[in-house]
């Protein structure tokens, strides 16, 4: 088959193209004909396709992300905001943190290792060409029932490729969730975060500036793995047969990105780098593409030097491929020596492959042939936009209506049995199974992680500078209302960040939907964005970057909206953080916030097959002032927990079984005390001699407070009913191993 040059597609306009096969519509080929001004070459048409899906290019979500920067907040934290492959926020001494979530969904699906392998590999990258050290990661998951068959296929794979990927790379593993909730069969929630740091010189952006530097593409060697993974996976519904794109997941080999991580480090401490990109999804499009459209625009790359693994890729599969371990970087030829010297210490192939130019289109030739001829934004930046139409779902006025009729405890043995039933749920118990497969010490730094309310590490061994990272949803709420559900995760986060003793900082989100082409589905993305951007303005904190993922779909059945929200919070010294779990007998308990009777979206109504009729709604001025007062009041508390998924039946159980010191609680309304999962609550456990200190605290404030109990003895005591340390904790940790192990 003859090259499809740029000359031949001015002389062949008629030629077909299969730009329908590669998710492009009719009036985007239409329109890249246009901006052309002839048809693409079968390469220029694989650059467009991939940058214009849905995952790479945000058609249908644009017009609603920009909230984000309409309503900002002022934040003289944020140092790199929303644009770049990560944002970058400073927390103080000098040292600035970068952190993202993103998706790898439907890759995960199709093939569960590679597929979470691949995107703890690719958000470590995004932190790595901030000119940042990745320190840790974290892992938000959700699944189908979790006795499906599909579960069992998708879960171990899904938790081993986390694992695998993140414990060779060297970097601790602080936190996540495991989630099931049947809408996700077929349609796993794979979300990755990493955090980085670095000092505030060391910040990299990905531009090419200056004609005659160098673009240098170095790490693994371009192979057939990934090819088109983005657009055919991640921006299309699944049938309710199983997917046989195989190849479009991506291999990973983490031992190559540890060794890049330390050859990129290198390079940036001997500041040889104009401007880094990854290759991630859309490969080389993307790299080279955004590169040059946020640099000086002109680029010419010479696509025969990309160093390949499987000789017989045509020039579309190379610039299509999404191989892993690959970063592209803009470097002086004045450097060119230095930098190229670094590689070969690590034993990292790298290769010259162009340079910037000062005209205003990315050429790219392939043995001397010119076959892309682009202006770089139109391919990066400049894609379609949709204002999608979008429509409240029949089902919110249709669950409003009902009466959520679910039966509560009442009496000692009821009580007892009901706690038991909660904590060995799936969703409630011991993750440990999953926990124990992730390495969380490796670095030395880590100071919390699961089941703590937020992961912690150290930042700096001298001053104990630290930063705390939670993530959180309840997708349940935010199927009930979209614009509640958003900033109530966003409230979660914050309060589990706080619970810890760090404060809010900064904001990432990853957001999980159904297909766009669906009104009500837009309904909800469109609502759950425009209550973030609400909640983040009213609480000052900034939005640092995201994740859109669309699409999450089997035939009609959609995803619960699913906005996981990613709070990063600092913390000046952490050795004096708060842990969850109690210490020690004859403390006082007590509770901060006051429960409400209802049960909508609980763990306790879904146990019943209910969801219910109405979200919680956030009060905002409540939350900020709760937030200052687990700051301030930081230094009495000997445990302190956050009070949501499970309720105070969950909370209460794992500060017990945390470190086996039991506790006794007395309740007013213990079925609904026990159960509902009213937000602003959290538990705190105190020196008795701290008493005056604490109803000042919470005067101060206008917290409401009520005292529980005392910590000590071999049980849970609930108004008088015993629960053995030993019967609790067996029914806590049984059900993983049961199902998974």
């Amino acid at each position: 088959m003859s090259l499809d040059t740029v000359s031949a597609a001015q002389e062949n306009p008629n030629t077909p193209q299969p730009y329908a096969e590669l998710g492009l519509r009719d009036e985007e080929y239409a329109r890249i004909k246009e901006i052309l001004g002839r048809r693409p070459t079968s390469s220029e048409l694989a650059m467009y396709s991939v940058m214009w899906s849905e995952h790479c290019s945000y058609k249908s979500s644009k017009v609603h992300l920009k909230q984000f920067g309409e309503k900002a907040p002022k934040s003289d934290a944020l140092l790199v905001g929303i644009g770049e492959n990560a944002g970058v926020v400073d927390i103080g001494q000098g040292y600035a943190v970068t952190f993202k979530i993103e998706s790898h969904n439907h890759p995960s699906f199709v093939e569960p290792y590679q597929g979470a392998a691949t995107g703890v590999g690719g958000i470590v990258r995004d932190i790595l060409t901030m000119g940042a050290r990745p320190i840790a990661v974290m892992d938000p998951l959700r699944f189908g029932l979790a006795n499906a068959p599909d579960t069992r296929r998708v879960l171990p794979g899904i938790v081993a490729g986390v694992g695998g990927y993140g414990n060779c790379l060297g970097v601790p593993n602080i936190g996540g969730e495991v989630v099931f909730d049947e809408t996700y069969a077929g349609n796993p929630l794979v979300n990755a975060l990493c955090v980085g740091v670095m000092r505030h010189e060391d910040i990299k952006l990905a531009k090419a500036h200056g004609t005659g530097n160098l673009v240098v593409l170095f790490g693994a060697k371009t192979g057939g793995d990934g090819i088109g993974g983005v657009s055919v996976l991640a921006s299309e519904t699944f049938s309710d047969s199983k997917p046989t794109k195989r190849p479009a997941v991506q291999v990973g080999d983490p031992f190559a990105e540890k060794v890049l991580i330390e050859c990129c480090l290198e390079i940036f401490k001997a500041d040889l780098v104009i401007g880094i990109q990854d290759l991630g999804g859309a490969g080389l499009s993307c790299a080279t593409s955004e590169l040059a459209s946020a640099g000086s625009g002109g680029m010419e790359i010479q696509l025969e030097k990309v160093p390949l693994r499987d000789p017989s890729l045509s020039p579309e599969e190379i610039l299509m491929s999404e191989s892993q371990e690959r970063m592209c970087a803009i470097v002086e030829p004045a450097k060119i020596k230095q930098f190229l010297a670094i590689c070969k210490k690590w034993d990292v192939t790298s290769t010259v492959i162009g340079e910037v130019t000062d005209g205003t289109n990315l050429h790219i030739t392939f043995n001397g042939e010119l076959i892309v001829d682009v202006p770089p934004r139109t391919v990066a930046h400049d894609g379609p936009v949709y204002n999608r139409p979008l429509a409240e779902p029949a089902y919110i006025k249709e669950h409003a209506a009902k009466t959520l009729n679910v039966p509560l405890p009442t009496t000692d043995a009821e009580i007892k049995a009901a706690v038991l039933k909660l904590i060995a749920s799936p969703n409630i118990a011991d993750k440990s199974w999953v926990t124990s497969q992730y390495d969380r010490y490796v670095q030395g730094n880590s100071v919390l992680a699961q089941p703590e309310d937020s992961g912690m590490v150290r930042i700096d061994a001298k001053t104990n500078l630290g930063v705390a990272i939670s993530t959180d949803v309840n997708a349940r709420w935010s199927y009930l209302n979209p614009y509640e559900g958003a900033k109530l995760a966003l409230l979660e986060s914050c309060r589990n960040i706080a619970t810890t003793g760090a404060k809010p900082l900064a904001v990432t989100n990853c957001l999980n939907f159904g297909s766009p082409e669906d009104p009500g589905v837009m309904w909800q993305f469109a609502e759950s964005v425009r209550g973030l951007a609400d909640i983040c303005l009213e609480m000052g904190l900034p939005v640092t970057g995201g994740n859109v993922s669309f699409y999450n779909q089997t035939g009609s059945v959609a995803i619960l909206p699913t906005p996981v929200i990613g709070v990063l919070g600092v913390i000046q010294d952490v050795r004096t953080r708060t842990q969850m779990g109690i210490s020690q007998s004859g403390l006082d308990l007590y509770r901060f916030g006051t429960p409400d009777s209802n049960l909508s979206g609980s763990e306790w109504a879904y146990l019943h097959g209910e969801i219910g009729n109405a979200a919680p709604k956030a009060d905002v001025d409540f939350e900020v002032r709760l937030v200052k007062a687990l700051l301030e009041g930081q230094p009495l508390f000997e445990a302190a927990h956050d009070i949501s998924n499970g309720g105070l039946a969950a909370g209460i159980s794992e500060m017990v079984l945390k470190n086996k010191v039991g506790a006794s609680i007395t309740l007013t309304d213990a079925g609904v005390e026990l159960m509902t999962e009213t937000p602003g609550q959290v538990v705190v456990a105190i020196d008795p001699s701290h008493e005056s200190d604490l109803l000042a605290l919470a005067a101060k404030y206008s917290i409401p407070l009520t005292k529980l109990g005392t910590t000590g003895g071999d049980d849970l005591t609930i108004n008088g009913e015993a629960i053995p340390i030993a019967e609790l904790s067996q029914a806590h940790t049984e059900t993983f191993p049961k199902l998974f192990g």
